[in-house]
């Protein structure tokens, strides 16, 4: 074979394989890679304990325990998650029952017991303080996609992992205000679709607050969840920390429904 048909053959094979690999592993746009990272985890269900920590601006300490079960629901594609706080003593017995849509507004139900009330947290309280956390009733949630505007910045690395960079703006003024945000900058890490860090910016542009996350660990190893073991929000406005961890944790698909009624929210 002649040395030009041989560089003619191999620029031809070379073209094909570029070909096949673009085929088969499309650009992905910025919203397919949200729904792909809210997918990455929704678990079948859970069983947890976690320690909430807030941290002011003086640096004065408080520290929350919580146990947590939780369950997707796919046939309404509905995530039931059941929070209840086991200590300390000002805080012990207060339950937290919230059902998170894909597409409506989420129901949320809190119990006190120093009240022996359950109230409904309404959706105007999106914005509002998770338990006195740097954390909102927003944040311990998924985003409703159908609410924001997505942007693919770039490709950014966090920790040494490889990221997308996504701007999600919300569509109107009035979601913006309910949320409390103008945008979010994500990083999402492009092998497991996992939340590295975001950018929280205020409704006049500038940064309030980041997330950061760690320690993040795959329970379903079939269907590839993931569960983000450690998270820290730092307001950049107050100096106020809040940190989420996670003792421990089972991947737990058979966990009981009755725990997620507002019956079951108001046992001792």
């Amino acid at each position: 074979m002649k040395l030009q048909n041989v560089i003619v053959s191999g620029m031809l094979v070379a073209a094909s394989i570029v070909a096949s690999k673009a085929y088969a592993e499309p650009e992905l746009s910025a919203k397919e890679i949200m729904v792909r990272s809210i997918d990455a985890s929704k678990l079948s269900g859970s069983e947890q304990t976690a320690t909430l920590v807030i941290i002011d601006e003086k640096g004065n300490t408080r520290e929350r325990t919580i146990s947590t079960a939780s369950k997707h629901y796919a046939k309404d594609d509905v995530t039931k998650t059941l929070m209840r706080f086991i200590a300390p003593a000002d805080v012990k017995g207060t339950s937290i029952l919230m059902f998170e849509y894909a597409l409506k507004d989420n129901d949320m139900w809190i119990y006190m017991p120093a009240l022996r009330k359950t109230r409904r947290i309404v959706s105007s309280e999106k914005s509002k303080s998770f338990m006195g956390s740097e954390f909102t009733n927003a944040d311990i949630s998924s985003p409703k996609l159908d609410e924001y505007t997505f942007k693919l910045l770039g490709s950014e690395p966090s920790n040494g992992v490889d990221c997308w960079q996504i701007e999600m703006t919300p569509i109107s003024k009035d979601i913006a205000d309910a949320y409390g945000y103008s945008k979010r900058v994500m990083l999402i890490g492009k092998q497991d679709y996992v939340t590295r860090y975001a950018s929280y910016y205020d409704l006049n542009g500038g940064l309030l607050k980041v997330s950061e996350t760690s320690e993040i660990k795959e329970l379903d190893k079939v269907n590839h969840k993931y569960q983000v073991c450690k998270s820290q929000m730092t307001n950049k406005q107050n100096g106020r920390i809040s940190r989420f961890t996670i003792s421990n944790i089972v991947n737990n698909p058979n966990v009981k429904d009755s725990y997620f009624t507002t019956q079951y929210l108001e046992k001792p």
